[in-house]
């Protein structure tokens, strides 16, 4: 039996910000014009409109979107993480989830960044992807200090190192259409953590 649409349920404002999130992916931000967001949407043009200021506002709640929807995997992640160590891992493993996540025309590497590289320099929301680039570090730093207790100079210089590993491998991944590169990485760290 055919399951009942149920997408004419959900608010405009949930359909307008899904429509988006996988036309931005797909075709860039610049690459996506406001009419194919409604068309997919399912709504009128005035709808996204009394729904989002602007495309520049529909681009930063689509930021913000990606950005939370990263932290819900990784706090997934974290729930299953008994100790430091392997809290530093669900950061990547999260990142991997991400990289699996089932992308209409594949995995082009990470949301933010691509939108980022779209942007102008002072745009709000390459602001908003610095964010969620220096929230992933914090993480690893707070991580790293829980192994490092006496020395949070060295856990936040590791942190940097691990950041940067994981947005190389990011965007290896990207390149390559899969998440291999960000398990190389993880192996990589994983072997790093077992000097403590």
């Amino acid at each position: 039996m055919a399951q009942p649409d149920t997408s004419a349920r959900e608010p405009a404002r949930d359909r307008l910000l899904q429509a988006a999130s996988v036309l931005f992916y797909n075709h860039g931000i610049a690459g996506t014009g406001i009419d194919a967001i409604v068309a997919r949407a399912g709504v009128a043009k005035k709808s996204l409109y009394n729904n989002f200021a602007s495309k520049a506002d529909l681009v930063n709640q689509y930021l913000e979107a990606r950005h939370a929807e990263w932290l819900e995997l990784y706090e997934r992640r974290l729930a299953r993480a008994p100790d430091p160590k392997q809290r530093i891992l669900a950061v990547f493993d999260a990142y991997q989830d991400h990289a699996e996540h089932a992308y209409e025309r594949g995995f082009r590497g990470c949301g933010l960044l691509n939108a980022a590289a779209e942007l102008d320099a002072g745009d709000d929301g390459r602001q908003a992807v610095r964010r969620h680039k220096e929230q992933v570090e914090d993480i690893l730093a707070r991580h790293l200090a829980e192994l490092l207790p006496q020395d949070p100079a060295r856990a936040r210089k590791m942190a940097a190192h691990i950041a940067f590993l994981l947005e190389g491998a990011m965007a290896r991944a990207g390149l390559e259409g899969n998440s291999a590169r960000v398990a190389a990485a993880r192996g990589m760290v994983d072997d790093m953590l077992k000097a403590f």
